[in-house]
């Protein structure tokens, strides 16, 4: 019960801090513009190739997506499973899909500045639901670093590929 009360102080707001959240200005991203969360993710990426439920690029891992060891970190795997395999899905002109599951398998480590070959397909829609697999590759061993696969759900129906 101590601890409890504990945690509960720790996270109560002061007056002061709250006002100064509300103070906060939040710019409003236009339909079609890039917030920092994407920029920061994104910046970096080579696209190679861009088909239909295909993106093929590269990326060499930058000092902001490893871990304490240099190790490319598994949030940054994560983030780009999560970006890239949307765009493998989004179809131009229709409604923006809504991830609603994914899955990863780490399957080895890439260091920083290793040279990596992402690559996302569509595997399938049916109705208002897809799903999509990423892998990223290590270039010059051909290692598969990881995996990972995601659905998304759209509010309305798209015209299958």
């Amino acid at each position: 019960m101590e601890m409890e009360k504990k945690v509960n102080k720790s996270l109560d707001v002061t007056e002061d801090e709250s006002e100064a959240v509300s103070r906060l200005v939040v710019p409003v991203i236009p339909p079609g513009g890039v917030s920092f969360y994407d920029a920061f993710v994104v910046r970096g990426i080579r696209v190679n190739r861009v088909e239909p439920g295909l993106v093929v690029c590269t990326l060499k891992v930058p000092p902001r997506f490893t871990d304490r060891d240099g190790n490319l970190a598994n949030g940054a795997i994560a983030n780009l499973v999560d970006v890239l395999g949307f765009c493998a899905a989004y179809v131009p002109g229709h409604p923006m899909n809504v991830s609603v599951d994914i899955s990863i398998s780490y399957m080895s480590t890439a260091k920083l500045h290793d040279e990596l070959e992402i690559t996302s397909r569509l595997l399938g829609r049916i109705g208002r639901y897809s799903g999509t697999i990423v892998i990223l590759r290590n270039k010059t061993t051909e290692e598969i670093i990881a995996e990972g696969r995601q659905s998304f759900f759209s509010s309305r129906p798209v015209a299958k590929l």
